[in-house]
């Protein structure tokens, strides 16, 4: 398969005042359709930076970034808001659910801005909510569940248009280990069953050492670009 995302040259420059801030420095990266690729790092590494740059959430100041070879740089926000509901998918750390909707309700929101039939929309977030192995929390809200539920909530509704690339950031960084092992298992899961695309920002070795390919990062810059021929095996004992 060909490259669904090219990252050319981008530089990241914020400006604080007087100073200047490089958080990219002359970036370069390719992920190959349906592989799942980790950015590595530690905080400030600009891991996170160039997600967001990928995902179309910030603009480079420098450089091109082309999904499914569409200049991501070049949208306008109206264009990037349709572009992102057509092709991408993002689970966060902190979850992102609307506390005052259902498990159900949260899953169903993509799908609404979508104009998708209410009938239709509740039967996929059905299907997405069994999937994930909370069809017995449909009708909790965000505060009646574990951060482990919630996850897999936000993993659910991430899912739920089927898109061709999933963005995470730091997917499992408010989650116990058993925890994270579950939540690790949903994506990879889902995304290998539909041939998706996951990029991930993690610190975490144990995430990065789940992916195809691991992109370490530190101060701005790629250090090194890892092939991981020896992927780590998922536990599945005791998982859902």
């Amino acid at each position: 398969m060909g490259n669904i995302v090219e990252v050319k040259g981008v530089r990241k420059v914020y400006r604080m005042g007087q100073e200047k801030i490089v958080a990219l420095d002359n970036v370069d990266l390719e992920v190959e359709e349906g592989k799942y690729c980790c950015l590595l790092g530690t905080s400030g590494s600009g891991k996170s930076t160039l997600l967001n740059m990928m995902a179309g959430l910030e603009k480079p100041t420098k450089g091109s970034i082309l999904i499914k070879n569409y200049p991501v740089e070049k949208m306008t926000e109206n264009q990037l808001a349709v572009f992102r509901q057509k092709f991408i998918g993002f689970v966060f750390q902190s979850y992102n659910l609307l506390p005052s909707l259902t498990a159900l309700e949260n899953v169903t929101m993509p799908l609404m801005f979508k104009g998708v039939p209410a009938k239709v929309r509740k039967k996929r977030a059905l299907k997405m909510l069994k999937a994930v192995g909370l069809e017995k929390r449909v009708n909790h809200k965000p505060s009646e569940m574990s951060g482990g539920q919630q996850q897999r909530v936000s993993i659910a509704r991430s899912f739920i248009n089927n898109p061709q690339i999933l963005f995470a950031d730091e997917p499992t960084g408010n989650l116990d280990t058993s925890t994270t092992e579950e939540v690790m298992k949903l994506i990879i899961d889902l995304a290998e069953e539909h041939n998706q695309t996951l990029i991930i920002v993690t610190h975490d070795v144990e995430i990065a050492d789940f992916a195809h390919k691991i992109v370490h990062m530190r101060d701005g810059n790629i250090e090194k670009i890892q092939e991981n021929n020896n992927r780590r095996e998922i536990n599945y004992e005791g998982i859902l």
